[in-house]
């Protein structure tokens, strides 16, 4: 791990933090980090698929500032690539959203008790909300969870939120990787 990542981790207000190297097969996490391996071609299984980390939908405010900065610093820490990610405006049409067609897990997640209440039709205030894994309430059949966080810009003006934000990342990634 870069000093950059451990540095980004400790100012999340998480102090261990264990490398995928370690891991009992550690080819195969390094073989998933290298940006060739995400092209599959066309006659790929569907398990080697399932080895992508997936999708996640952003939704709430379009970050700007110092709000920008944090989101781009979690999106690295994560590892997400910019085509595993989009982000959504939670006042669009949700029954208009399309689902990856390549079968690739997806998530959403959402930026504030308005976002996660829009977009889910709960009621409940975000406390309530937060570690509980949700439902995109898009109208169809399709059933994507969602996880609530705090707003950006409540992260940024309170940073002991940090630690409480990257608990819920980590439970997104969680529900991602048990899809």
């Amino acid at each position: 791990m870069s000093n950059t990542h451990s540095s980004f981790l400790k100012e999340m207000g998480i102090t261990e933090w264990t490398s995928r190297e370690t891991l009992s097969e550690p080819t195969a996490s390094l073989e998933l980090a290298r940006p060739e391996s995400l092209n599959t071609d066309q006659n790929a299984s569907p398990m080697s698929e399932r080895n992508s980390t997936g999708k996640w939908w952003f939704f709430g405010a379009k970050p700007q500032g110092d709000t920008q900065t944090l989101f781009n610093n979690l999106i690295r820490v994560l590892g997400l690539s910019s085509d595993e990610w989009e982000w959504k405006n939670p006042a669009d049409n949700l029954s208009q959203l399309k689902i990856p067609e390549n079968g690739f897990p997806l998530v959403a997640f959402a930026f504030g008790g308005p976002s996660t209440q829009k977009i889910t039709g709960e009621r409940d205030p975000l406390p309530q909300l937060r570690e509980t894994v949700l439902a995109l309430n898009t109208g169809t059949d399709d059933d994507i969870p969602v996880i609530a966080s705090f707003d950006l810009t409540q992260v940024v003006a309170n940073p002991k939120d940090k630690a409480l934000l990257w608990q819920d990342l980590l439970l997104a990634k969680s529900v991602l990787q048990n899809i």
